[in-house]
C-alpha cells in the first residue's frame, strides 16, 4: 500500500506528459528563450501554455539566480506591509492560524481517541512515505519531460523544486522561533502550552508550522497552476497535498494550525513569488 502510493505520483506525473502530448494540436513559433539548457530539446509550445509574459519558465541556469531574488523578496515581505499592501490576506491567514491554535488542545484530546480506521489512514501517510510523495511528482515530472523532449514539463518539475526549497527556508526560520512541541510529546492536559517548549535544536521537533505541509502545497500549487486548464489536476494535486496535511494531523505529528499554517506558506510562497512572471 505504502509504495502503491509512491507509484501514484510517478504515474500522475506521466499523464501529465501524455495529457500535454494529447493537447498539441500544432507547434507555434519557437522560443529558446524556454527550453532547458539541453541540445536535445526541441523547441515547441503547447496549447496547456499560456501566452508568452504571462507564464514563469525556469532552466537549470537560471534556478540559483531565481532562487536568491525569491528569498531576498520573501524575507522582504514586512516591508510591504509597512508600506500598506497585502494587509487584508495577512490579517485573513493570521486571524484563522490564532482561531486554530485556541481550538487545537480540543480538537487534539478528541483525536487521540483510538481509531482503528485512523491508524490505518496514518499508516500509508507515515513521515518517510509522504516526504516520498511530495518529492515523487516533481521527479517524475522531470524524468517524463526529458524522455518525451518537453521543455515546458522539465520547467514545471525545476519551478516545484524552486518552491519546495523557497518555503523550506521559511518553514524552518518559523520553526527555530517558535519552538513548539508535538502533540505527540505532551500529555493531554498538557496541550495549552506548547510554544517555546521543544527540545534544544531550534529545529529537531519543532512542530508549527507543518513542514510536510508546506512542501505538499509548495509543489500542489506549481502543478495545479501550470496544469490548470486539465480539470482533474488541481483537485487531483491538491487533494493528495490535503491529505499529507490531515494525516499529519491524526498521526499527532502536528496540531491543525501547524498544517494550516504550513498549508497557507507553501501555497501563498508559490503563487505570489515563485510563479510571479519576471
Amino acid at each position: 500500500m505504502k509504495l502503491f502510493r509512491v507509484k501514484y505520483f510517478y504515474i500522475a506525473a506521466l499523464c501529465l506528459g501524455r495529457c500535454a502530448a494529447q493537447d498539441a494540436a500544432a507547434p507555434l513559433a519557437q522560443d529558446d528563450s524556454s527550453l532547458p539548457d539541453s541540445p536535445s530539446f526541441s523547441a515547441h509550445r503547447t496549447v496547456h501554455e499560456l501566452p508568452p509574459g504571462q507564464d514563469r519558465e525556469a532552466t537549470w541556469r537560471t534556478v540559483p539566480g531565481d532562487f536568491l531574488h525569491d528569498q531576498k523578496h520573501l524575507w522582504l515581505f514586512p516591508t510591504k506591509l509597512a508600506r500598506g499592501h497585502d494587509w487584508v490576506p495577512t490579517l485573513a491567514v493570521a486571524a484563522a492560524t490564532i482561531g486554530l491554535i485556541y481550538a487545537d488542545p480540543h480538537i487534539m484530546t478528541h483525536l487521540r481517541a483510538p481509531s482503528q480506521g485512523l491508524d490505518n489512514f496514518n499508516d500509508v501517510f507515515d513521515p518517510m512515505i509522504t516526504t516520498s510523495e511530495v518529492i515523487a511528482l516533481p521527479a517524475g515530472l522531470m524524468a517524463a519531460g526529458y524522455v518525451r523532449h518537453d521543455p515546458y514539463q522539465v520547467s514545471t518539475a525545476l519551478l516545484a523544486a524552486e518552491a519546495y526549497g523557497d518555503s523550506a527556508i521559511v518553514d524552518l526560520a518559523m520553526k527555530a522561533v517558535t519552538r513548539r512541541e508535538r502533540p505527540s510529546d505532551v500529555p493531554v492536559g498538557a496541550l495549552n502550552d506548547t510554544f517555546f517548549n521543544a527540545g534544544k535544536s531550534p529545529f529537531k521537533g519543532s512542530s508549527f508550522p507543518s513542514g510536510h505541509a508546506t512542501a505538499a502545497f509548495s509543489v500542489a500549487a506549481v502543478v495545479a497552476t501550470r496544469y490548470r486548464n486539465h480539470r482533474w489536476v488541481p483537485w487531483a494535486v491538491y487533494g493528495m497535498a490535503t491529505a499529507i496535511g490531515i494525516s499529519r494531523i491524526t498521526s499527532s505529528a502536528h496540531f491543525p494550525s501547524d498544517v494550516f499554517a504550513g498549508a497557507a506558506l507553501g501555497y501563498t510562497v508559490t503563487r505570489f513569488q515563485v510563479l510571479r512572471p519576471r
